[in-house]
């Protein structure tokens, strides 16, 4: 499963999908945003879409512009950004729900970035989130289950000296090097690509 996101002259184009199916949406051409999975949806008996982990509250399957409830892992983007280029990563900050990935494409110079790890097998029980049959479905960042400021980077944690990683972080880097653990993780999370490549995004790599 899948989102492709094409640059274009206006636009750029992001087309997400199932096995066997896809669906696209052009935005601007200087777009910011997120992108995230959903997992364990259905519909209930009144017609509301909803899903356990990453739902947006729409009721229905399009967000319409909603973010994702936490914890969910995210893909962030910010196109033609400081000096035209495109800024891109994956982030944990707001917990994980599903592995995914980032493959800059038509433009040779750009890295792709990942979480192919499976966080959800070694979260910690204080940060796991399960389902209706008890297994772990999510893992809750530690600002979000723990709301302590050393986790947050908040009140005087409130700068990269003084907000390190925290070994709640760490489980969370150790499974996905690359992706942002917490709010400072900037130095080996966040990648750039000169503007004009095209961007594939896969759910479960």
């Amino acid at each position: 499963m899948g989102i492709h996101v094409r640059k274009m002259k206006t636009k750029h184009r992001v087309s997400s999908g199932n096995t066997g199916a896809s669906t696209t949406l052009d935005v601007p051409a200087t777009w910011s945003g997120r992108i995230f999975g959903r997992t364990q949806c259905s519909t209930d008996s009144t017609g509301k879409f909803s899903c356990l982990t990453a739902d947006c509250a729409s009721g229905q399957v399009a967000c319409n512009g909603a973010g994702a409830i936490p914890p969910a892992s995210l893909v962030e983007f910010t196109l033609s950004g400081s000096g035209g280029n495109d800024f891109y990563d994956v982030s944990l900050v707001d917990g994980f729900n599903l592995p995914l990935s980032i493959t800059p494409q038509g433009a040779a110079s750009c890295q792709s970035t990942s979480c192919p790890g499976n966080v959800n097998s070694v979260c910690p029980s204080e940060l796991a989130v399960t389902g209706p049959d008890g297994s772990v479905i999510a893992c809750k960042s530690a600002c979000l289950a723990l709301n302590q400021p050393q986790y947050c980077c908040t009140g005087t944690f409130g700068t990269p000296a003084t907000c390190p990683p925290t070994n709640y972080s760490m489980i969370f880097k150790n499974q996905c090097p690359q992706a942002y653990s917490y709010a400072y993780d900037d130095k080996t999370s966040t990648f750039t690509c000169p503007t004009g490549a095209n961007y594939l995004i896969t759910f479960c790599p």
